[in-house]
């Protein structure tokens, strides 16, 4: 894909990405995993897998199952720890010619901002997104996103011990009101929003009479819930100033279309990541031509112009 740069700015810290196609946090490993299916630098950004301070092992085995049109997870952040990822993975990743954002895991505001403030003194890191879905062990496990006030409380640990690094929130649907929390972690000081996580959803084995997954409960994404990450985007992008970023079944181009068109700034490719390993390779070349195709000049014009 042509230079097509992304410029996202919100309360005073910006991102630029190098086209609006970037991957979605969990799917596509510490990046170095794909190289064998396209060039990194092609994409817009990596969006790196969940990260915590110490190392995790996840949730027991079932923890991935095939759904109609989508996949249910309950991974548990399974992950190798600041340490490991600044030593061995973070060198590896072209960071010069693709920005790389880590995604946040912690279980406190205070553990948030100490893993921020070790990511902000780390070459190579171009802004970090923060997993909002964590439990937060101090409120009996509630997820931070399930609360306007612990969605605020976490982003700005994050802000105000990230430097100047540009701090993304990925919002959960799993809530009464998106547009609640999203204007909480704008006026905490995100930088932009990504929306959505997964769905909590579950599966069941008929003949087992057992769950699918080892948790029971697991986040549902693909295909499957692109209706609800397309309606989540238009409600948080008419409620908040800040840039969003679309997340959910996006597997071709027109899906990147369609998110814009809600009013989306950047898309992340997730599940489709997980089906065929170049997906967002192929997505990012292939979306010149799809908008020549619907004769779409550029994504400002196109951005927000859902016809109502």
């Amino acid at each position: 894909m042509g230079k097509q740069r992304i410029t996202l700015s919100g309360n005073g810290r910006t991102l630029v990405l190098n086209n609006p196609v970037l991957t979605a946090s969990g799917t596509f490993g510490y990046g170095l995993e794909y190289t064998p299916f396209g060039n990194l630098a092609s994409l817009g950004g990596i969006v790196a897998k969940g990260l915590s301070l110490l190392p995790r092992q996840g949730n027991p085995m079932p923890r991935i199952a095939e759904t109609p049109s989508g996949m249910l997870n309950a991974v548990g952040l399974q992950n190798c720890g600041f340490d490991e990822f600044v030593k061995r993975k973070l060198p590896k990743l072209p960071h010069k010619d693709v920005p790389v954002i880590v995604n946040l895991y912690a279980t406190s505001p205070a553990e948030f901002a100490e893993l921020a403030g070790k990511l902000a003194a780390t070459e190579g890191i171009a802004a970090l997104e923060v997993n909002i879905s964590c439990p937060n062990v101090k409120e009996g496990g509630s997820s931070f996103g399930q609360s306007a006030t612990m969605a605020a409380k976490v982003t700005e640990a994050v802000v105000n011990a990230s430097g100047t690094l540009p701090v993304l929130v990925k919002l959960s649907p799993n809530v009464t009101s998106i547009t609640e929390i999203a204007k909480a972690c704008e006026g905490a000081g995100a930088t932009a929003l990504s929306c959505i996580n997964t769905v909590t959803g579950m599966g069941v084995d008929l003949q087992s009479k057992r769950p699918l997954l080892a948790n029971v409960i697991g986040g549902l994404s693909g295909p499957a819930i692109k209706p609800i990450a397309l309606r989540c985007v238009w409600e948080v992008t008419r409620a908040v100033s800040i840039p969003v970023i679309g997340i959910g079944g996006i597997s071709t181009p027109e899906d990147v279309l369609e998110f814009i068109l809600v009013g989306a700034s950047a898309v992340q490719v997730g599940t489709a990541n997980i089906a065929l390993p170049d997906a967002a390779f192929r997505i990012a070349e292939a979306l010149p031509h799809t908008m020549h195709k619907y004769g779409i000049s550029s994504l400002d014009e196109l951005r927000g112009g859902l016809k109502i």
